[in-house]
């Protein structure tokens, strides 16, 4: 089997997500296999995570791998002093991939390049986060029927929010249309403006939020503002309740409109939200184990073919 790592959802071509996709949906049909057997995946993860972490772990135990792992490094060598280096490198000796979150940008960069096994970035700091970006467009082709020319409405945390950032790059080859609704303080970094206009991606600037600027959106996708990435709690104090998605302001929205989020929300979606049928977010949730059960495969090599001719299926 081929090893490859996942590091930034940049390096994937159009043709390479659309085939991550078809496998996502094959394992939608039968989630429970047995294709891994046999396989170690290792779950790193130097920072907190509910949806992420477990959504990794029950796609390896549905393809029947076994999980290795910590959610703590206060209980792992690397309190002791240990290097990113040799954790990886220690734990290549167990396992057949690792996936790996952690507070540093550009973490997963340097583990996929000393580890002998695949990396899968489930999230550095405030850069990038790919496999939430492949739960993110699956959701969005499942609902709109399409990823083309799609009117995307990014909200909240623009600066810090890895997963805008990813959506933003594997949304290049679909000719979207970017709305970025944030304060000053929390707007799109310039590099990824820069980025939009380097590949022709159309993209408009908003401080408003309400119910005439959102009106024309495909998708709204929702982020909260992240208190762990701020060194002023007093500014996180200032911008935290800046922007909350109120039933009430879906009145003029697109009949196709749905409401994506990375979660875990804090109060920038209104609970009323939960029961209007454009809320997406819990459905985007759940997608996470298919695409992430695609990501694994396709690591380690496994085909499309092989997922398709799989006789390993549990009924």
């Amino acid at each position: 089997m081929e090893n490859k790592s996942l590091v930034s959802i940049a390096e994937l071509s159009k043709e390479k997500i659309l085939y991550l996709l078809e496998m996502a949906r094959l394992f939608e049909e039968n989630p429970n296999r047995k294709i891994l057997d046999g396989k170690v995946v290792a779950t790193l993860f130097f920072e907190p995570s509910t949806r992420t972490r477990l959504s990794f772990e029950t796609a390896a135990n549905r393809l029947g791998a076994r999980v290795i792992g910590f959610t703590d490094p206060k209980v792992t060598s690397s309190s002791k002093g240990e290097t990113l280096k040799d954790t990886i490198m220690m734990v290549s000796n167990y396992a057949d991939i690792i996936v790996m979150r952690h507070f540093l940008e550009g973490a997963a960069r340097y583990a996929s390049e000393v580890a002998p096994v695949p990396i899968i970035n489930a999230g550095d700091g405030a850069n990038q986060h790919p496999s939430q970006t492949m739960l993110d467009l699956y959701s969005i082709y499942k609902t709109q029927g399409t990823l083309e020319n799609l009117n995307i409405y990014l909200v909240g945390d623009l600066k810090y929010g890895r997963t805008v950032h990813s959506l933003l790059m594997a949304m290049r080859h679909f000719n979207p249309t970017f709305h970025f609704i944030a304060p000053e303080e929390l707007k799109m970094p310039e590099e990824y403006k820069i980025y939009c206009r380097q590949h022709n991606i159309h993209y408009v600037e908003h401080t408003d939020f309400n119910e005439e600027v959102i009106a024309g959106a495909d998708i709204l996708y929702m982020t909260r503002v992240q208190r762990e990435r701020f060194t002023d709690l007093m500014e996180y104090e200032r911008v935290k309740d800046v922007y909350i998605l109120k039933n009430s302001m879906l009145a003029s929205a697109r009949p196709n409109l749905r409401i994506l989020h990375p979660l875990p929300r804090v109060n920038e979606i209104a609970y009323d939200v939960d029961n209007c049928d454009k809320a997406y977010y819990f459905q985007q949730a759940h997608n996470g184990l298919f695409a992430r059960q695609a990501l694994i495969c396709d690591c380690l090599g496994i085909t499309m073919d092989e997922v398709k001719n799989d006789k390993t299926i549990l009924v």
